[in-house]
């Protein structure tokens, strides 16, 4: 294996074991990545505006999602979501994310398509949600992933 594929699968089982280890809700790890992905998209359009280079649609954008979104027919305030949240548990998944995406020193491309794939887990699982109790409910990970 070369260097990046090393770097992406120590990024992989480093996170996986602290989102279980942390038992983390849904929700939390949704934001956690929301923020990276967001974070990292802006470095590369700056990068891309300034160069003229262009990347794929699977590095811009986030992936479809293979599910129909269960009509929920609860509402349930944002305020009040991010109120539950706790932060303290979604800055220590932050920064295992940030020091190991630099200590891999994985490219900007590198870390998008790996995020991409934790986003497009948390999206497919969040469409499922009929209601709040369920965005707090712990990440589903697959045993193969």
């Amino acid at each position: 294996m070369d260097a990046p594929v090393d770097g992406m699968v120590t990024l992989q089982e480093r996170t996986v074991n602290l989102v279980n280890q942390l038992n983390m809700p849904l929700v939390e790890v949704s934001l956690v990545f929301a923020r990276h992905i967001n974070q990292l998209m802006t470095t590369l359009n700056e990068h891309l505006s300034q160069t003229g280079e262009s990347v794929s649609e699977q590095v811009r954008s986030p992936w479809p999602i293979d599910v129909e979104a269960v009509d929920s027919s609860s509402t349930f305030a944002l305020e009040k979501v991010m109120n539950i949240v706790d932060q303290q548990r979604m800055d220590i998944l932050d920064t295992l994310i940030r020091v190991t995406l630099v200590e891999i020193n994985a490219s900007v491309v590198d870390a998008l398509l790996a995020l991409r794939a934790w986003e497009h887990l948390a999206r497919t699982q969040l469409a499922q949600a009929t209601g709040p109790g369920q965005l707090f409910s712990p990440l589903n990970i697959p045993e193969d992933w």
